[in-house]
């Protein structure tokens, strides 16, 4: 029987893998870095505005902290009294997402399925930058929809560096 010995990854490489926010790291002196913090909600500044398309808004969330702390790499956007938030495109689970010290995330939410012969109205929408969070509400009428916003099957991209980046993504994901 041969056995291989299989080296060990050299620590040069090691370093340069990405290590997901909010998770602590040991250095070459064996002391833990510390996690990024969650993202107090008090600190966070959250945004929404209507797209310059049907039944599309834009949402942004600042970090008005003086350190780097993460929210939810999927914001919760939640259509007036409808159960349950607006569904992520892609298709994800929860992870962290850093935001700097006074660093933006954005991300679009399609609120009507473009191909939906069905809606609701619904007077408000609500964004979280995190699930762990109450929200902002935004009533209908300062979104650009003052007989109610019209909803059904609603998504939202993930949090991205630019409000171009979010449409984008939202663009691929029209079905």
């Amino acid at each position: 029987m041969l056995i291989r010995h299989v080296p060990a990854v050299p620590a040069i490489l090691a370093l340069a893998l990405p290590v997901p926010a909010g998770v602590a790291t040991a250095s070459s002196t064996g002391v833990t870095a510390p996690a990024v913090p969650a993202c107090r909600e008090s600190r966070l500044a959250v945004a929404a505005t209507a797209a310059d398309r049907p039944d599309t808004l834009r949402i942004s969330v600042t970090n008005r902290g003086a350190g780097a702390c993460v929210v939810d790499r999927i914001p919760t956007v939640v259509c007036g009294d409808l159960d349950g938030p607006a569904l992520p495109v892609p298709d994800a689970d929860s992870a962290p997402y850093r935001l700097p010290a006074g660093g933006s995330a954005y991300a679009a939410v399609r609120a009507l399925d473009p191909v939906s012969t069905e809606l609701r109205l619904v007077d408000a929408l609500t964004v979280a930058g995190d699930p762990a969070h109450r929200g902002r509400t935004f009533d209908a009428a300062t979104l650009g929809a003052p007989d109610g916003i019209r909803v059904w099957e609603p998504v939202t991209t993930w949090w991205h560096r630019s409000s171009a980046e979010a449409d984008a993504v939202l663009d691929r994901h029209t079905d």
